[in-house]
């Protein structure tokens, strides 16, 4: 199903943001981030398909059920995927579910990996796919991620040397969004056999915890993310 994936040409993605930038410049920041609370608000509140360019279904998310902290970790730090809830978590914004824990031992202080990351990436205020490793073109290149948690702070960058995958090609940078690093308090990294057996997560990302291009256009983004160490 994802071969069947068409992304935004590079050029047009810089294009359209140039347009919207400019189309923002009788915005206030303040004005701005109302608009994208908004967006978040009505992405959270409907029943969410998310297509490709062709029309396909490629994802469903379905309508959010918001969880507290406290409700998260009276439940074992889980989220009941039968429910579709989600943690939201106050200090970042960034909104969690935990689809799959995976299996092996969370990243713990002092240690440092290699991980493999797949994606797909939904613009939530333009209400469009923006960005995605899970196609054919990047089945052989995708996105590994150098992390370390230093006494309990996880910083990471992308790595390049297989000449980067979908983010960082996508965006110029080997900076990984900070959101992207908020499961990795929760999620188990290891070496999996089955598919099965691998983390995933689903994350709403608000634009200060996004990527350089997210940060300067002031909008959040969805993702679904499967996390998995390199051998």
């Amino acid at each position: 199903m994802y071969s069947k994936l068409h992304l935004i040409p590079y050029t047009l993605f810089i294009a359209i943001t140039l347009a919207m930038t400019s189309c923002k410049k009788d915005e206030t920041y303040a004005e701005q981030k109302e608009k994208e609370r908004n967006a978040i608000s009505n992405f959270i509140n409907r029943d969410v398909t998310i297509y490709d360019r062709d029309g396909n279904a490629l994802l469903y998310v379905g309508r959010i059920n918001v969880i507290s902290e406290d409700q998260f970790e009276g439940q074992g730090n889980m989220t009941d995927v039968s429910k579709n809830e989600y943690v939201m978590f106050g200090n970042s914004g960034v909104y969690m579910q935990i689809v799959r824990e995976g299996v092996g031992e969370r990243l713990e202080p002092g240690q440092s990996k290699q991980v493999i990351a797949r994606y797909t990436e939904f613009n939530i205020l333009r209400d469009s796919l923006q960005s995605s490793s899970e196609t054919l073109y990047y089945s052989t290149a995708p996105d590994i991620i150098d992390i370390s948690n230093t006494y309990g702070t996880f910083t990471a960058s992308f790595n390049t040397d297989n000449g980067g995958g979908a983010m960082y090609r996508t965006y110029g940078s080997t900076s990984v969004p900070p959101g992207w690093l908020v499961p990795f308090t929760y999620i188990r990294i290891g070496r999996q056999t089955t598919a099965e057996q691998i983390a995933k997560v689903r994350i709403i990302v608000p634009h200060s915890q996004g990527h350089s291009d997210a940060m300067s256009n002031v909008y959040p983004c969805f993702y679904e993310i499967s996390f998995q160490e390199m051998r």
